[in-house]
This record gives structure tokens, sequence and C-alpha cells, in this order.
């Protein structure tokens, strides 16, 4: 597996990566795929069969109640996973942080994101990870 994090995240995310046996991840930044609008960094998403990490989730699953319904992930029917680290909004440096460090534990225990989302959401005091399919079966 290997992480593209969003240029809406910082690339401390990928180094984190890094340190936890992610290398070939990258940062939407570094690849110089910056100011790319969404439905232009799709294809470059699946055809690198990236790992896409995001707090812009909604622009990717959907509304989170109906998830795939919209979103640039609607009509794939196959990737290598969307991550989402939902918080509040001006998510600090150290809730990515928080967050990511959250996703590296889930896969720790899981490593399929094959067609999954892995959410990964602060609210308030309270922690909560979600994982589903995308594509709905």
């Amino acid at each position: 597996m290997k992480f593209l994090i969003d240029e809406c995240l910082s690339p401390a995310l990928t180094l984190m990566a890094h340190e936890n046996g992610y290398g070939e991840s990258s940062h939407v930044v570094w690849r110089n795929w910056n100011g790319l609008k969404d439905w232009e960094l799709k294809p470059l998403i699946l055809a690198g069969d990236w790992t896409f990490v995001t707090k812009n989730a909604i622009d990717f699953r959907g509304p989170v109640h109906a998830a795939g319904s919209r979103g640039e992930y609607a009509d794939v029917e196959l990737h290598a996973g969307l991550v989402c680290l939902n918080g509040p909004p001006g998510l600090t440096l150290d809730m990515q942080k928080e967050l990511f460090a959250q996703v590296l534990v889930e896969l720790d225990q899981n490593p399929d994101l094959i067609n999954q989302v892995l959410e990964v959401t602060l609210d308030g005091k309270d922690l909560l990870i979600r994982r589903y399919g995308l594509p709905p079966k």
C-alpha cells in the first residue's frame, strides 16, 4: 500500500507513513499535482494505485449517509482505498497527526483497504473509526 496525501493535509503525514513502512507514499504537492481539481486528480490516483488520504470526504465519497451516491469515487469500480480524516474546521497539524496515527493502527490490524473507505473522525473528545465498502455491495 502507498498513500497519496491530499494537498489540504500536511506533508508531515507522508513522513509518518514513511516512518511506518509505507515508503512509497507521497504528497500531492511533492508530485506537482497541487491545484488540480478533484476530477483531475482522480485518474492520477487510480492509475497510480494510490490509497488517497483527504479531509474532503464528501468530495470523494459523497454524503456521509449515502456514500457512493455522489462524489469522485461514485463511479469507481476498483480502487486502492480512500482514507478520510474528519474533524472540526481548521484541523490543526496535531489533530491531523492524531487521526492519521489511528489510521496506521487500524491498518496494522487489517491492512486490506481495496474498495473500502476508512474514516477517522474527531467529534469533540470522541475518536470514531468507521470502515465500509465503496462501492457499496
